[in-house]
């Protein structure tokens, strides 16, 4: 297994909670929730039942259908899955709980008992249909995960010393050469063509061929789309899926969706959609902030929002789908920043997946200059304090920021600090620092 931030998290929660409370691990498929809590039970426990309703047996199931005798449901559970149980040290993980609303609804009465832990996995948890018969227990406590991120990455690929030095120079505020920025580009663009879906990462490490690499993600990629037909299926959400590199490409101050589905869609329906497709965690979604402040929450505006794929590396499989797979030569131009093509909005979706990854919401702001007649835009809007943080994205080392600028004419007051995130060193350009990319992590 490879090493994840999420399992700090599960032990402050065993240490914290002392079974009062169930963990819930939400996420989208495939980014090793199922691993991690398994891991997990077999070090920090005695014993560990694993319960995955994917697979689990009509017997199983129907233990839930009355939990009135705490004691005949354990021994069952145990005669079923040959484990013993030991009071206050085991778990019991219930492994794609949105399966079996009812063993999730049992939560409640199950932490009460407080004789076992509890984990709970799940991908599309929050979906309405899944949850919509059963009484969401108030005993659960929830925690994201995301792929891998950039120093999980580094991580898998036995690198544990670049990310802390990273992170040192950032802090002190000083560029780290051209000949290691240059090297470090190389590393973090490898992180954003094979992406940080655990099963990718791994055929990575055992083939260092981008071809299988690719496969992989495109496994990935077709479990998601079939998730969507359950979502909607009339196939409104796989579509909007889809487009989104299409859509990022175009440089538009939105998702249009009236060019992806059809203009008679009702907007009541596209924001249903929009919500569901965030709550499966397939997606990143970043909404205009119409007022943007310390609480950029309260002005965001739903019907204005970019989206962008969990993982930048099934975005970039994504980018080139009219393939039947992609050649080695794209990755290869790719990691050496040597194709052809606009890669702005590449970059824009690995630092939505680094921000999402640090914990962020993300937003966006467009506005109207009159001086210049303009329409500006700044790429991303993260709260610091109680001010604003705006980020520029450039694809290259261009160290133009015009968005930047005018929006400090706009917002000054309300303004943190100003970055500028493209492929040079760390410099600064009077009051606004420019960032490598691979320094976004510690903004």
């Amino acid at each position: 297994m490879f090493k994840r931030k999420i399992y700090e998290k599960l032990l402050e929660w065993k240490k914290e909670s002392d079974g009062r409370t169930a963990l819930l691990i939400e996420g989208a498929r495939r980014v090793g929730k199922s691993t991690v809590a398994e891991e997990f039970g077999k070090n920090e426990y005695e014993s560990c039942i694993i319960i995955d309703f994917s697979i689990a047996s009509k017997a199983t199931r129907e233990l839930f259908e009355d939990i009135s005798d705490l004691n005949y449901f354990f021994l069952q559970l145990q005669l079923q899955y040959k484990v013993d149980l030991v009071e206050r040290k085991s778990l019991i993980i219930f492994d794609e709980v949105q399966r079996c609303p009812l063993a999730r609804q049992a939560i409640k009465h199950l932490v009460r008992d407080h004789r076992y832990d509890y984990i709970e996995t799940g991908s599309l948890i929050s979906i309405r249909k899944n949850v919509k018969d059963i009484v969401i227990p108030s005993e659960e406590r929830k925690v994201n995960m995301y792929p891998m991120d950039y120093e999980e990455f580094l991580w898998a690929i036995g690198d544990d010393v670049t990310y802390p030095l990273i992170k040192k120079f950032f802090e002190a505020g000083r560029p780290l050469g051209q000949e290691t920025n240059r090297k470090l580009l190389r590393q973090v663009r490898l992180y954003m063509l094979v992406g940080g879906m655990p099963q990718a990462v791994n055929e990575y490490i055992e083939t260092n061929n981008f071809k299988k690499v690719d496969a992989v993600k495109r496994d990935i990629i077709g479990l998601y789309e079939d998730d969507f037909f359950k979502i909607d299926a009339a196939g409104r959400a796989a579509t909007l899926f889809s487009a989104i590199p299409a859509q990022l490409n175009k440089n538009t101050s939105r998702y249009q969706v009236g060019n992806v589905l059809s203009k008679n869609t009702r907007s009541d329906d596209i924001l249903n959609l929009v919500s569901e497709m965030k709550d499966s965690r397939t997606v990143l979604i970043s909404y205009h902030a119409n007022d943007p402040n310390a609480g950029i929450s309260a002005s965001k505006d739903l019907s204005r929002f970019k989206m962008f794929v969990c993982d930048t590396g099934l975005f970039v499989t994504m980018m080139f789908k009219d393939r039947d797979f992609t050649e080695n030569e794209i990755y290869e131009k790719l990691l050496s920043d040597k194709l052809s093509t606009n890669l702005g909005y590449l970059y824009e979706n690995v630092i939505a997946q680094m921000l999402a990854a640090n914990g962020d919401e993300l937003f966006y702001n467009t506005f109207y200059n009159l001086k210049s007649k303009h329409t500006y835009e700044v790429d991303f809007l993260i709260a610091r304090k109680n001010k604003v943080c705006p980020l520029e994205i450039k694809s290259s080392g261009y160290k133009a920021h015009s968005s930047l600028d005018h929006f400090s004419e706009k917002y000054s007051a309300r303004i943190l600090n100003k970055y500028l995130i493209y492929t040079k060193d760390y410099s600064k350009d009077k009051d606004v620092i420019c960032l490598p990319i691979y320094m976004t992590p510690f903004i």
